[in-house]
């Protein structure tokens, strides 16, 4: 008797590779999940989105950002 993950893979197999690779990919992604972190990261998102619309922090633009990172490197 087959178990669930053959069968599984039996079916998966019989999908075009791209369809085996975008599969693989969600598979993947889900080993990933961590609820607790992706949470923290959605808060820091918007305490930093608070900070500029606020005015707590100053944004420069980007080329003036690396322009100091290439010069702090020198």
């Amino acid at each position: 008797m087959e178990t669930q993950l053959e069968i599984l893979e039996a079916e998966t197999l019989k999908l075009t590779s791209g369809e085996r690779a975008a599969l693989a990919q969600r598979l993947l992604a889900s080993l990933d999940e961590d609820a607790e972190i992706e949470d923290a990261w959605a808060d820091e998102v918007e305490r930093r989105i608070a900070d500029v619309e606020s005015g707590a922090v100053q944004v420069i633009p980007i080329a003036e950002a690396l322009g100091q990172v290439r010069a702090a490197l020198k």
